[in-house]
């Protein structure tokens, strides 16, 4: 740290996740955004005035997500002029990635208060939109020979990790079933509903519950869905994260800052880290980057008492499991991106900002977030509980 200066959170919110061509896909996504920065706002009493910087992830940067949808969002919401905003774009870490350059100026003393957060509506602008073909390919025959493939595809990643790691279908499939069953509970109990800030329509219904989770079904169910990627293979949709639409937003600060405007601190930013690995895999990053946050924090594995690995596919936690020897049961205890979904430009920030309501309703000191992310990367985060 800085002259001592630390990165706290002082408040998490998000939507509630909606699947794909549900309820929240009539929602323009400067909308949606302009909405969890009010309701941050709202929850913290702070005066927009005094953001510092609006950091927002969003990966499918087209259409009605280009043009800096941050800094839209934030005119669109009735902020000042005065606060700036930026987009950026780490694949599915992007907002994830948010927090790491939050943190990382507040520290540094460049920022008092910063917001990071993020947005995607999949529904709307459907994955690969920001790559159209008449504007060239994002991957050069230089790449393509460098790795011997013809196209960089995150399913076959996934197949590749699961035949590295001999996680069969019904291993995939039994993890995925439980993944529903874990946010089905959460749900139930109203473990999300300090979490969510209600989205209401214009004719008066409000969109407050993740609606991706799938009740009732079974391991024979999911038996007879067909693989997506390869004929013999063993990655189909119901052991995939789901296509889904939503934001989230989390509000930071320093100790200092946070007593002298009267705000709570939930959870210290402890530890930040970065890594990257085999982008043809592209999913097996999270294991080297746990291994370094680890290192970095001066912490044990059994020192962390909840952990979120995005469920991207499900080969991807069972590989950092098998790897980092975590307790399985502080594994995404909610449920993940497989039940809940995975907008991609907000999941950082959805999964840190159900992280932090699970450490805080469980007194848990340290809990761990990673992601993988496209081209092989992936960022770690360790949070602190502030008791």
């Amino acid at each position: 740290m800085s002259h001592g200066r630390d990165a706290v959170i002082v408040g998490a919110v998000r939507t509630a996740i909606g699947k794909r061509n549900g309820s929240l896909s009539g929602v323009n996504a400067i909308d949606l955004s302009a909405h969890v920065l009010n309701a941050l706002a709202v929850r913290t009493g702070i005066d927009p005035a005094a953001v510092d910087d609006v950091i927002w992830g969003c990966v499918e940067q087209v259409g009605e997500q280009s043009v800096n949808v941050g800094r839209n969002a934030v005119l669109s919401a009735g902020w000042p002029e005065t606060v700036p905003a930026t987009t950026i774009d780490r694949q599915c870490g992007s907002s994830q990635q948010s927090v790491h350059f939050a943190a990382a100026g507040l520290i540094a003393g460049q920022y008092e208060v910063a917001i990071a957060g993020g947005v995607e509506m999949l529904s709307r602008l459907p994955i690969g939109a920001n790559a159209a073909p008449e504007y060239g390919q994002p991957f050069t025959d230089s790449l393509r020979e460098r790795y011997g493939v013809a196209e960089f595809n995150q399913g076959i990643g996934a197949e590749l990790m699961a035949d590295r790691w001999k996680l069969s279908r019904t291993r995939l499939d039994e993890f995925s079933l439980a993944s529903h069953e874990k946010a089905a509970t959460a749900i139930d109990e109203g473990r999300f509903t300090d979490e969510i800030a209600p989205f209401a329509f214009p004719d008066g219904t409000v969109f407050d519950t993740d609606e991706g989770v799938r009740r009732g079904t079974t391991i024979e169910k999911m038996a007879t869905l067909k693989p997506a990627f390869k004929p013999d293979g063993v990655i189909h949709a119901g052991n995939s994260s789901q296509i889904s639409d939503g934001a989230a937003a989390l509000l930071l600060t320093t100790s200092e800052n946070a007593s002298r405007l009267g705000l709570t601190p939930l959870a210290r930013v402890h530890t930040a880290v970065l890594a990257g690995a085999d982008p043809v895999m592209m999913l097996s990053a999270p294991i080297p980057a746990t291994k370094r946050a680890l290192e970095r924090s001066a912490l044990d594995i059994a020192d962390i008492g909840a952990f979120e690995v995005n469920e991207a596919f499900a080969p991807v936690p069972l590989a950092w499991l098998a790897e980092t020897g975590a307790d399985e049961k502080a594994l995404n205890p909610n449920g993940g991106a497989i039940a809940l979904g995975h907008p991609l430009g907000s999941t950082g920030a959805r999964l840190m900002t159900t992280l932090v309501h699970h450490m805080r309703r469980n007194d848990i000191r340290y809990g761990l977030q990673t992601m993988c992310e496209g081209g092989g990367l992936a960022n770690a985060t360790i949070l602190e509980l502030m008791r």
